[in-house]
């Protein structure tokens, strides 16, 4: 009986052969490993300071001048500064992990001016951010102290047959070896010196991984929040779900008015022309040939205004060759000049309610143009930005035309019922139209965690 031979290197996963890392890139990416766990704790340190002074500073500043609502604006201050240490600090733990952290949640203030500058003093997670400035600034300290002496001290040591000949003997100090057999000899002092290096170098790794440990048990304890972020994530789920049934409502109600004005008006007319024109063929060809272009007429202003009506529904080519072509060809269709530029990941495509929102997007916002902009020229871009691994990703929509400005989102607006149609896949809206112009619309959708995409 034969078989394959299968290298002792590689094993055999559900796609095929896959690489065993070997001894040598094992060593490597420990080595790597202890590199960036050391870049960890001592980065950590200035920032630590820093986050510290901030805090501690500010803190003081501010409730002692609270009083005479100075303290206000110095708490606010410190809270914001604070939101901001933190952020670099999930970042680095982020890096050095390999992982996301878990979610954290920063309550929207409310109100505005003096206001919204007190409401923002009740938000729990800035506290928790400047109690992690305090309370991180020893442990930050701690770990940089112990990481960078064990790691020299080790080097060091190891080292020492290549620089103990070099100093002065003192037959009163003999080294370690001395003091505990009383006995003079710095060849064996060397040696045990030696010894205790390689033994603080081997265990390193595992010192580095606890000081990491400490900082990163930190970070987490005080800088994510999954329950509340999970509770505000439920409560955004619930508001997108409302505007996504309003925002289906109001085009299903808008859907069925167009096609009872259109359409359906010249469909009947066509019933009613080829009715007359069965009564009339035997009796008077002539006019039943009237009758006949007048149908055909009808029936041709009925297919356009489907058409047109259609347009806010995914077309076939959507599914068929993707988001690209199905905007070039919206594109092709406006009545204003449009530059196209969608950068899209090859080969991954989008989830098809992510598509078929930046279509609806994209057509809308063209359809917009054209009636109200005066525009010459519009350009659209679709790009992805963000990470699938940190769980960012989003597709990014932007709309730009050179027409007089002046669009917004208010009832009745041709735009009015995008953003209820982005909530719906908890994407956002962002439109600026000064006077004069230009109009920059941008969407934000993000991609779904079980996007896996077709080819």
């Amino acid at each position: 009986m034969t078989g394959t031979a299968v290298p002792p290197t590689s094993v055999l996963g559900q796609d095929g052969p896959a690489t065993v890392p070997g001894p040598v890139a094992e060593r490597r990416g420990g080595l790597a490993r202890v590199g960036r766990e050391l870049r960890y704790l001592i980065g950590g340190l200035p920032l630590s300071i820093v986050a510290f002074v901030v805090a501690v500073a500010g803190f003081a500043a501010g409730v002692s001048t609270v009083v005479v609502w100075v303290g206000v604006p110095i708490l606010a201050a410190t809270l914001r500064a604070a939101r901001g240490l933190a952020r670099v600090e999930r970042r680095s733990t982020e890096t050095v992990l390999g992982r996301p952290l878990p979610p954290h949640h920063y309550r929207t203030p409310s109100g505005t001016g003096l206001g919204r500058m007190v409401s923002s003093l009740a938000e729990p997670q800035s506290w928790r951010d400047v109690l992690h400035a305090v309370a991180g600034f020893p442990v930050r300290l701690t770990c940089f102290v112990v990481g960078v002496v064990w790691a020299v001290a080790g080097l060091g040591a190891t080292l020492a047959l290549t620089w103990m000949w070099s100093l002065p003997y003192d037959a009163e100090f003999s080294g370690l070896y001395g003091l505990l057999t009383g006995n003079d000899s710095r060849l064996v002092d060397i040696g045990i010196t030696t010894v205790a290096g390689i033994v603080l170098l081997v265990t390193l790794p595992w010192v580095l991984r606890l000081l990491v440990a400490a900082r990163t048990g930190l970070a987490r304890g005080l800088l994510t929040n999954q329950s509340a972020a999970l509770r505000a994530r439920a409560v955004q789920l619930a508001v997108s779900r409302r505007a996504a049934v309003a925002a289906e409502a109001q085009t299903l109600r808008r859907l069925e008015r167009d096609i009872h004005d259109g359409p359906q008006q010249r469909l009947v007319r066509l019933t009613m022309d080829l009715e007359a024109v069965t009564r009339r063929l035997d009796d008077d060809p002539a006019r039943a040939r009237v009758l006949v272009a007048e149908a055909l007429e009808q029936s041709r202003e009925a297919l356009t205004e489907l058409r047109a009506l259609s347009r806010g529904i995914a077309p076939p080519i959507l599914a068929d060759r993707g988001l690209g072509a199905a905007l070039a060809a919206a594109a092709a269709r406006s009545p204003v000049e449009v530059s196209l530029d969608v950068a899209l990941p090859e080969g991954r495509r989008p989830a098809d309610e992510v598509e078929n929102t930046a279509y609806f997007v994209v057509t809308e916002a063209l359809t917009n143009v054209a009636k109200h902009s005066a525009a010459a020229h519009c350009a659209v871009t679709v790009t992805v930005e963000g990470s699938r691994r940190r769980g960012d990703a989003r597709v990014v929509v932007t709309v730009q035309d050179d027409g007089v400005g002046g669009a917004h989102l208010g009832k009745g607006h041709g735009l009015a019922g995008l953003s209820d149609r982005l909530s719906g896949v908890d994407g956002m809206l962002d439109l600026s139209s000064p006077p004069g112009g230009p109009t920059v619309l941008t969407a934000t959708i993000p991609l779904l965690e079980d996007d896996e995409g077709s080819a």
